[in-house]
Protein backbone atom coordinates (compact mmCIF):
# COMPACT_ATOMS: atom_id res chain seq x y z
CA UNK A 1 0.00 0.00 0.00
CA UNK A 2 1.24 3.49 -0.82
CA UNK A 3 2.57 5.91 0.16
CA UNK A 4 5.37 3.50 0.97
CA UNK A 5 7.83 4.74 3.61
CA UNK A 6 11.51 4.05 3.00
CA UNK A 7 14.00 4.70 5.81
CA UNK A 8 17.73 4.86 5.14
CA UNK A 9 20.46 4.89 7.79
CA UNK A 10 23.35 7.38 7.79
CA UNK A 11 26.37 7.14 10.05
CA UNK A 12 29.73 8.70 10.85
CA UNK A 13 32.37 7.99 8.20
CA UNK A 14 29.97 6.73 5.53
CA UNK A 15 30.70 6.88 1.82
CA UNK A 16 28.01 8.88 0.02
CA UNK A 17 27.49 6.84 -3.15
CA UNK A 18 25.18 4.16 -1.77
CA UNK A 19 23.23 6.76 0.17
CA UNK A 20 22.93 8.89 -2.96
CA UNK A 21 21.53 5.95 -4.92
CA UNK A 22 18.78 5.48 -2.33
CA UNK A 23 17.94 9.19 -2.39
CA UNK A 24 17.90 9.28 -6.18
CA UNK A 25 15.50 6.35 -6.51
CA UNK A 26 13.22 6.85 -3.52
CA UNK A 27 13.64 10.47 -2.45
CA UNK A 28 13.36 12.22 -5.80
CA UNK A 29 9.76 13.14 -6.72
CA UNK A 30 8.64 11.50 -9.95
CA UNK A 31 5.40 13.22 -11.01
CA UNK A 32 5.87 11.89 -14.54
CA UNK A 33 5.05 8.38 -13.34
CA UNK A 34 1.41 7.34 -13.06
CA UNK A 35 1.87 5.53 -9.73
CA UNK A 36 2.09 6.81 -6.16
CA UNK A 37 5.75 7.21 -5.24
CA UNK A 38 7.76 6.64 -2.08
CA UNK A 39 8.51 8.86 0.90
CA UNK A 40 12.06 8.80 2.23
CA UNK A 41 13.18 9.33 5.82
CA UNK A 42 16.88 9.73 6.63
CA UNK A 43 17.71 8.51 10.12
CA UNK A 44 20.72 8.17 12.41
CA UNK A 45 21.54 7.15 15.95
CA UNK A 46 22.18 10.83 16.65
CA UNK A 47 19.56 12.86 14.75
CA UNK A 48 20.31 16.54 14.33
CA UNK A 49 24.06 16.02 14.80
CA UNK A 50 26.36 16.53 11.77
CA UNK A 51 27.95 13.26 10.65
CA UNK A 52 31.15 13.38 8.63
CA UNK A 53 31.02 11.59 5.31
CA UNK A 54 33.94 10.55 3.14
CA UNK A 55 34.76 13.45 0.85
CA UNK A 56 34.85 16.28 3.36
CA UNK A 57 31.21 17.11 4.00
CA UNK A 58 28.59 16.37 6.61
CA UNK A 59 25.11 14.84 6.74
CA UNK A 60 22.48 15.74 9.30
CA UNK A 61 19.66 13.24 9.76
CA UNK A 62 16.24 14.52 10.70
CA UNK A 63 15.05 11.27 12.27
CA UNK A 64 16.23 8.81 14.89
CA UNK A 65 16.29 5.02 14.85
CA UNK A 66 12.65 4.81 15.87
CA UNK A 67 11.78 5.46 12.21
CA UNK A 68 13.29 2.09 11.28
CA UNK A 69 10.71 0.22 13.30
CA UNK A 70 7.75 1.68 11.43
CA UNK A 71 9.13 1.98 7.88
CA UNK A 72 7.87 -0.24 5.06
CA UNK A 73 11.43 -0.64 3.77
CA UNK A 74 14.64 -0.23 5.78
CA UNK A 75 17.89 0.31 3.85
CA UNK A 76 21.37 0.02 5.41
CA UNK A 77 23.83 1.42 2.83
CA UNK A 78 27.03 0.21 4.50
CA UNK A 79 28.77 0.12 7.87
CA UNK A 80 31.63 2.13 9.30
CA UNK A 81 33.76 -1.01 9.77
CA UNK A 82 33.22 -4.58 8.63
CA UNK A 83 35.25 -5.70 11.65
CA UNK A 84 33.00 -4.00 14.19
CA UNK A 85 29.56 -4.81 15.52
CA UNK A 86 26.35 -2.80 15.16
CA UNK A 87 25.47 -0.84 18.28
CA UNK A 88 22.90 -2.29 20.68
CA UNK A 89 20.54 0.55 19.73
CA UNK A 90 20.79 -0.27 16.02
CA UNK A 91 20.41 -3.99 16.68
CA UNK A 92 17.24 -3.34 18.68
CA UNK A 93 15.80 -1.06 15.99
CA UNK A 94 16.55 -3.53 13.19
CA UNK A 95 15.04 -6.43 15.11
CA UNK A 96 11.93 -4.37 15.77
CA UNK A 97 11.53 -3.37 12.12
CA UNK A 98 8.32 -4.60 10.52
CA UNK A 99 9.16 -3.82 6.88
CA UNK A 100 11.49 -5.46 4.39
CA UNK A 101 15.18 -5.21 5.26
CA UNK A 102 17.71 -4.15 2.63
CA UNK A 103 21.49 -3.78 2.71
CA UNK A 104 23.91 -2.44 0.14
CA UNK A 105 27.58 -3.44 0.08
CA UNK A 106 28.93 -3.75 3.64
CA UNK A 107 25.51 -3.00 5.11
CA UNK A 108 25.03 -6.77 5.22
CA UNK A 109 27.29 -6.80 8.28
CA UNK A 110 24.76 -4.71 10.20
CA UNK A 111 21.92 -7.10 9.33
CA UNK A 112 24.09 -10.12 10.11
CA UNK A 113 25.25 -8.57 13.37
CA UNK A 114 21.60 -8.22 14.38
CA UNK A 115 21.04 -11.90 13.61
CA UNK A 116 18.66 -11.07 10.78
CA UNK A 117 20.57 -12.98 8.10
CA UNK A 118 20.80 -16.24 10.04
CA UNK A 119 19.45 -19.02 7.84
CA UNK A 120 19.23 -16.69 4.84
CA UNK A 121 21.15 -16.60 1.58
CA UNK A 122 22.89 -13.23 1.30
CA UNK A 123 25.60 -11.34 -0.53
CA UNK A 124 27.92 -8.40 -0.04
CA UNK A 125 30.89 -6.85 -1.84
CA UNK A 126 33.16 -9.62 -3.10
CA UNK A 127 36.03 -8.21 -1.01
CA UNK A 128 34.05 -8.85 2.17
CA UNK A 129 32.26 -12.09 1.26
CA UNK A 130 34.76 -14.43 2.95
CA UNK A 131 34.83 -12.26 6.06
CA UNK A 132 31.03 -12.18 6.25
CA UNK A 133 30.94 -15.98 5.97
CA UNK A 134 33.60 -16.42 8.67
CA UNK A 135 32.06 -13.97 11.11
CA UNK A 136 28.51 -15.19 10.61
CA UNK A 137 28.57 -18.92 9.75
CA UNK A 138 24.77 -19.19 9.90
CA UNK A 139 24.55 -16.95 6.81
CA UNK A 140 24.70 -18.63 3.38
CA UNK A 141 26.96 -16.10 1.62
CA UNK A 142 26.86 -16.01 -2.18
CA UNK A 143 29.68 -13.80 -3.51
CA UNK A 144 28.80 -14.18 -7.20
CA UNK A 145 25.57 -12.21 -7.55
CA UNK A 146 24.59 -8.57 -7.66
CA UNK A 147 21.87 -9.02 -5.08
CA UNK A 148 19.85 -11.65 -3.24
CA UNK A 149 16.18 -11.42 -2.32
CA UNK A 150 15.54 -14.10 0.27
CA UNK A 151 12.14 -13.87 1.85
CA UNK A 152 11.92 -10.11 2.25
CA UNK A 153 15.56 -9.72 3.27
CA UNK A 154 17.45 -8.19 0.34
CA UNK A 155 21.24 -7.87 0.30
CA UNK A 156 23.25 -6.19 -2.45
CA UNK A 157 26.85 -6.51 -3.57
CA UNK A 158 29.24 -3.60 -4.17
CA UNK A 159 28.30 0.05 -4.32
CA UNK A 160 26.99 0.18 -7.89
CA UNK A 161 24.87 -2.90 -7.22
CA UNK A 162 22.82 -0.58 -5.03
CA UNK A 163 21.25 0.61 -8.29
CA UNK A 164 20.19 -2.94 -9.11
CA UNK A 165 18.86 -3.46 -5.59
CA UNK A 166 16.78 -0.29 -5.64
CA UNK A 167 15.39 -1.02 -9.10
CA UNK A 168 14.54 -4.53 -7.97
CA UNK A 169 12.49 -3.02 -5.14
CA UNK A 170 10.73 -0.68 -7.57
CA UNK A 171 10.03 -3.58 -9.91
CA UNK A 172 8.63 -5.68 -7.07
CA UNK A 173 6.33 -2.81 -6.07
CA UNK A 174 5.34 -1.36 -9.45
CA UNK A 175 6.26 -3.81 -12.20
CA UNK A 176 8.62 -3.86 -15.17
CA UNK A 177 7.36 -0.78 -16.99
CA UNK A 178 7.90 1.60 -14.09
CA UNK A 179 11.25 0.03 -13.15
CA UNK A 180 12.50 0.43 -16.70
CA UNK A 181 11.34 4.05 -16.81
CA UNK A 182 13.36 4.78 -13.68
CA UNK A 183 16.33 2.89 -15.15
CA UNK A 184 16.22 5.07 -18.24
CA UNK A 185 16.12 8.20 -16.08
CA UNK A 186 19.28 6.93 -14.36
CA UNK A 187 20.91 6.14 -17.75
CA UNK A 188 21.97 2.71 -16.55
CA UNK A 189 24.21 0.78 -18.98
CA UNK A 190 22.49 -1.79 -21.18
CA UNK A 191 24.26 -4.82 -19.69
CA UNK A 192 25.45 -5.92 -16.25
CA UNK A 193 27.28 -9.22 -16.15
CA UNK A 194 28.36 -11.17 -13.11
CA UNK A 195 26.29 -14.30 -12.57
CA UNK A 196 23.45 -12.24 -11.21
CA UNK A 197 19.81 -13.14 -10.88
CA UNK A 198 18.79 -9.87 -12.41
CA UNK A 199 15.08 -9.00 -12.25
CA UNK A 200 15.18 -5.58 -13.90
CA UNK A 201 14.68 -4.62 -17.49
CA UNK A 202 17.92 -2.93 -18.49
CA UNK A 203 17.72 0.50 -20.06
CA UNK A 204 19.26 0.95 -23.48
CA UNK A 205 21.32 4.00 -24.30
CA UNK A 206 20.95 5.76 -27.62
CA UNK A 207 23.68 4.62 -30.03
CA UNK A 208 26.43 7.07 -30.80
CA UNK A 209 26.55 8.16 -34.42
CA UNK A 210 29.41 6.44 -36.17
CA UNK A 211 29.83 3.74 -33.51
CA UNK A 212 29.27 0.46 -35.41
CA UNK A 213 29.00 -1.70 -32.29
CA UNK A 214 26.39 0.52 -30.63
CA UNK A 215 24.48 0.86 -33.89
CA UNK A 216 24.42 -2.91 -34.36
CA UNK A 217 23.11 -3.34 -30.81
CA UNK A 218 20.29 -0.89 -31.48
CA UNK A 219 19.58 -2.63 -34.77
CA UNK A 220 19.37 -6.02 -33.05
CA UNK A 221 17.10 -4.72 -30.27
CA UNK A 222 14.60 -3.66 -32.90
CA UNK A 223 14.56 -7.19 -34.34
CA UNK A 224 14.55 -9.47 -31.30
CA UNK A 225 11.73 -11.60 -32.71
CA UNK A 226 13.81 -12.47 -35.76
CA UNK A 227 16.46 -15.22 -35.88
CA UNK A 228 19.76 -13.36 -35.66
CA UNK A 229 23.23 -14.81 -36.13
CA UNK A 230 26.70 -13.46 -35.51
CA UNK A 231 26.95 -12.85 -39.26
CA UNK A 232 23.76 -10.77 -39.17
CA UNK A 233 25.08 -8.61 -36.34
CA UNK A 234 28.45 -8.18 -38.02
CA UNK A 235 26.75 -7.23 -41.27
CA UNK A 236 24.75 -4.53 -39.45
CA UNK A 237 28.04 -3.13 -38.16
CA UNK A 238 29.73 -3.43 -41.59
CA UNK A 239 32.44 -5.59 -40.06
CA UNK A 240 33.79 -9.07 -40.64
CA UNK A 241 32.35 -11.57 -38.12
CA UNK A 242 35.68 -12.25 -36.38
CA UNK A 243 36.47 -8.56 -36.15
CA UNK A 244 32.97 -7.83 -34.87
CA UNK A 245 33.13 -10.56 -32.24
CA UNK A 246 36.48 -9.28 -30.97
CA UNK A 247 35.44 -5.61 -30.86
CA UNK A 248 32.01 -6.34 -29.38
CA UNK A 249 33.43 -8.48 -26.57
CA UNK A 250 36.06 -5.86 -25.76
CA UNK A 251 33.40 -3.13 -25.71
CA UNK A 252 30.54 -4.88 -23.88
CA UNK A 253 32.36 -7.51 -21.83
CA UNK A 254 30.53 -10.55 -23.24
CA UNK A 255 30.28 -12.13 -26.71
CA UNK A 256 27.51 -10.76 -28.96
CA UNK A 257 25.27 -13.86 -28.95
CA UNK A 258 25.43 -14.05 -25.16
CA UNK A 259 24.45 -10.38 -25.00
CA UNK A 260 21.62 -11.00 -27.45
CA UNK A 261 20.24 -13.85 -25.32
CA UNK A 262 20.29 -11.57 -22.28
CA UNK A 263 18.39 -8.88 -24.13
CA UNK A 264 15.77 -11.39 -25.29
CA UNK A 265 15.26 -12.56 -21.72
CA UNK A 266 15.01 -8.96 -20.50
CA UNK A 267 12.42 -8.19 -23.18
CA UNK A 268 10.35 -11.18 -22.05
CA UNK A 269 10.02 -10.05 -18.43
CA UNK A 270 7.19 -7.52 -18.90
CA UNK A 271 5.33 -10.12 -20.99
CA UNK A 272 5.55 -12.64 -18.14
CA UNK A 273 3.74 -10.15 -15.94
CA UNK A 274 0.67 -10.68 -18.12
CA UNK A 275 -0.95 -13.99 -17.15
CA UNK A 276 -2.83 -14.13 -20.47
CA UNK A 277 0.28 -14.73 -22.57
CA UNK A 278 1.43 -18.38 -22.84
CA UNK A 279 5.15 -18.99 -22.38
CA UNK A 280 5.34 -20.43 -25.90
CA UNK A 281 4.11 -17.15 -27.40
CA UNK A 282 6.50 -15.12 -25.27
CA UNK A 283 9.44 -17.28 -26.33
CA UNK A 284 8.58 -16.73 -30.02
CA UNK A 285 7.98 -13.01 -29.54
CA UNK A 286 11.51 -12.45 -28.25
CA UNK A 287 13.23 -14.66 -30.78
CA UNK A 288 13.81 -18.03 -29.13
CA UNK A 289 13.36 -20.99 -31.46
CA UNK A 290 11.32 -22.91 -28.90
CA UNK A 291 9.90 -22.66 -25.40
CA UNK A 292 12.41 -25.32 -24.32
CA UNK A 293 15.33 -23.15 -25.43
CA UNK A 294 13.76 -20.12 -23.76
CA UNK A 295 13.30 -21.93 -20.46
CA UNK A 296 16.90 -23.19 -20.59
CA UNK A 297 18.42 -19.76 -21.08
CA UNK A 298 15.99 -18.12 -18.66
CA UNK A 299 16.90 -20.54 -15.85
CA UNK A 300 20.61 -20.15 -16.57
CA UNK A 301 20.41 -16.35 -16.44
CA UNK A 302 17.88 -15.77 -13.65
CA UNK A 303 18.09 -18.95 -11.58
CA UNK A 304 14.37 -19.51 -11.80
CA UNK A 305 11.87 -20.62 -14.43
CA UNK A 306 9.58 -18.34 -16.46
CA UNK A 307 6.60 -19.69 -14.51
CA UNK A 308 8.43 -19.10 -11.22
CA UNK A 309 9.20 -15.56 -12.25
CA UNK A 310 5.59 -15.04 -13.31
CA UNK A 311 4.31 -16.19 -9.92
CA UNK A 312 6.69 -13.89 -8.03
CA UNK A 313 6.67 -10.74 -10.12
CA UNK A 314 3.57 -10.42 -12.26
CA UNK A 315 1.56 -7.27 -11.68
Amino acid sequence: MFPHRVAVLVYEGMTPFEFGVVVEVFGLPRPELDVPWYTLDVCAETPGVPLRAVGGFGIVAEHGLDVLTSADTVIIPGVASVHGDPSPALVAALRAARGRLVSICSGAFALAGAGLLDGHRATTHWRYADLLARRYPLVAVDPDVLYVDDGGVITGAGSAAGLDVCLHLVRSDHGARIANTVARRLVIPPHREGGQAQFIEAAVAEPEVGDPIAESMAWALGRLASPLTLADLARAAHLAPRTYQRRFTARVGVPPIRWLIGQRIAASLPMLESPELPVEEIAAAVGFESAVTYRHHFAKALRTSPSGYRRAFRG
